[in-house]
């Protein structure tokens, strides 16, 4: 494996820390080296610490693929500008013309009951019966829910849907296959984390299988240590 020397001024200057201090490393179970400047490390909460990037990566780990090396320092910056939200279209589309966009579809398509809608027009959902599959809890007020993207956007555009073109990255974001209506905190602490950094609190084998079946789906490339991660999850799932 090739490993990245970092100087004491250069991690000075790349995470603002002061001379001599240290702040922690978080390696994912997937191998994955999130240090303080990684837009996932706040979120990531299931972590085996290092004190310093070189320990890190000298363990196997790699840095998240939305960090770049800088040429002058070698340090990891964030390199966020990359993913652009907007790829993926502007909001929810309706592809149909029928005035319901993909979130409504989604909340439709999910409720266990007839949905009441604002108006008589039937475009936006504002009431319904929908089991989280992250809690299995019950929800019937819409505006209690966030529409969850299984595979993230941002995951997704790192892992191939960068070279897409930009119909089928609108395609992917509004897939009802690739859509869950789920609690609001849930679906923000997640973020764009896939589910070796993150899984929900409950239906960790399905949520996983259908990461999974989405990925395969689109054609989407994990890294070797997710991979990895996800046969060897689904693996124990089959043997529970």
């Amino acid at each position: 494996m090739r490993y990245f020397q970092y100087s004491l001024l250069a991690l000075t200057l790349a995470f603002g820390l002061c001379a001599g201090a240290s702040e922690t490393v978080k390696k994912t179970s997937a191998g994955i080296c999130h240090p303080p400047a990684s837009s996932y490390y706040d979120r990531t909460t299931n972590f085996r610490a290092f004190q310093s990037i070189e320990a890190c990566l000298a363990s196997d780990g790699r840095l998240p693929e939305s960090l770049v090396l800088s040429d002058s320092s070698q340090s990891p910056i964030n390199d966020v500008e990359t993913y652009d939200r907007s790829a993926f279209g502007h909001g929810w589309k309706d592809a149909d013309g029928d005035c319901q966009d993909s979130r409504a579809e989604a909340l439709v398509a999910t409720s266990s009951t007839t949905v009441r809608f604002a108006t008589d027009k039937a475009c936006r959902v504002i009431a319904g019966r929908w089991v989280s599959p992250f809690t299995g809890k019950t929800i019937q007020n819409s505006n209690e829910i966030d529409i969850d993207h299984v595979v993230p956007l941002r995951w997704a555009w790192e892992h191939g849907a960068k070279g897409w073109a930009k119909a089928k990255r609108e395609r992917f974001a509004n897939d009802l296959i690739n859509l869950w209506p789920v609690e609001l905190g849930l679906n923000r602490s997640k973020g764009a984390q896939p589910p070796s950094d993150w899984l929900p609190p409950s239906s960790q084998c399905g949520y996983v299988a259908r990461f999974t079946r989405i990925v395969k789906k689109y054609g989407l490339e994990p890294s070797q240590s997710e991979t990895k991660w996800l046969l060897t999850f689904l693996d124990q799932c089959r043997r529970r």
